[in-house]
């Protein structure tokens, strides 16, 4: 005995299920038995258009003639189900992603008369996440490629800096080596003046004998007078001369106090170039993980 109720109750649940989902029937075959509007209106076709046409009709070529398509409608005939993403193409040759769930209609001899199969249309998501994947590629193909020229270019300041740093040292070989040409210079100026001082005094003895000797010593107090004209001239070039090593003194001092600072801030310079390079290495790690995730998504997402 059928209970009307119950029976009033079911195809009221049906009619709801039916007006908000995308429903189509099949035969064991494959070819439509039945269709609802929204399934129709998603693939683009009228319902009457459909009913009589090919499962095989709807799906790519590729799809078709592999053996998953086999296999798919193999399990269907044993009463298997089968849900999954899958991508269909419409009436007007475009794809559509649907969310789909084919369900084996089992009969009174207790095998499959029927495939239903209730979809949902998921396009706009998939074309989303599609597009989202797609900038996510673009973005870690950028970023990469942003990291590698920073990275380059970093290093190639380094070069740089290094030649710099090269240089100062070789500068400050170079001022050593002055500053010990100074203090050679300024030991002979050193000398000459002692020897100046000795031939002065030398001269005023002779200066002072030539006085005693009256007469007889005028020849000599002109050599010594002459003696004391050459060490005065001697003594006046040892103190330019002094004043000029006092000069190179101070400006060697200047460049090496400069050379210095330069060596310090080439360092410094090679030290941050470095944690530049480091971070563009971290970066380029960072995008190669980007790259992969994006391209993982790509394959789930197909």
């Amino acid at each position: 005995m059928i209970d009307v109720h119950e029976d009033k109750k079911l195809q009221t649940v049906l009619a709801a299920i039916e007006s908000s989902l995308a429903m189509i029937e099949f035969d064991t075959d494959g070819k439509v038995l039945w269709v609802n509007e929204h399934f129709a209106q998603s693939m683009g076709y009228q319902p009457s258009e459909m009913k009589g046409m090919r499962h095989a009709s709807f799906c790519t070529p590729a799809f078709r003639s592999s053996p998953e398509y086999l296999k798919l409608w193999e399990s269907l005939r044993c009463g298997k189900t089968f849900q999954d993403k899958i991508q269909r193409v419409r009436k007007d040759g475009r794809l559509i992603w649907l969310e789909a769930t084919y369900m084996p209609i089992i009969g009174d001899k207790g095998i499959p008369v029927s495939v239903l199969k209730i979809a949902t249309n998921i396009d706009a998501r998939e074309q989303l996440a599609t597009r989202l994947t797609g900038n996510l590629l673009r973005m870690s193909d950028e970023l990469l490629s942003r990291a590698q020229e920073g990275k380059e270019s970093s290093k190639q300041i380094k070069e740089s800096v290094d030649s710099v740093a090269a240089i100062s040292e070789e500068n400050m070989v170079i001022l050593l080596q002055l500053e010990r040409q100074s203090d050679s210079i300024r030991g002979i100026v050193r000398l000459i003046k002692d020897i100046s001082s000795q031939t002065n005094l030398l001269a005023l003895n002779a200066a002072i004998e030539a006085a005693h000797a009256k007469e007889y010593g005028r020849g000599f107090a002109v050599v010594a007078g002459e003696i004391r004209k050459l060490a005065a001239q001697v003594e006046q070039a040892t103190r330019e001369a002094n004043a000029y090593v006092e000069g190179i003194e101070t400006r060697v001092r200047e460049i090496g106090e400069s050379t210095k600072r330069s060596r310090t801030a080439a360092e410094e310079s090679r030290r941050r170039i470095q944690q530049a390079v480091e971070a563009f290495e971290g970066i380029g790690e960072a995008a190669h993980d980007l790259d992969g995730q994006a391209k993982e998504m790509k394959l789930i997402l197909t």
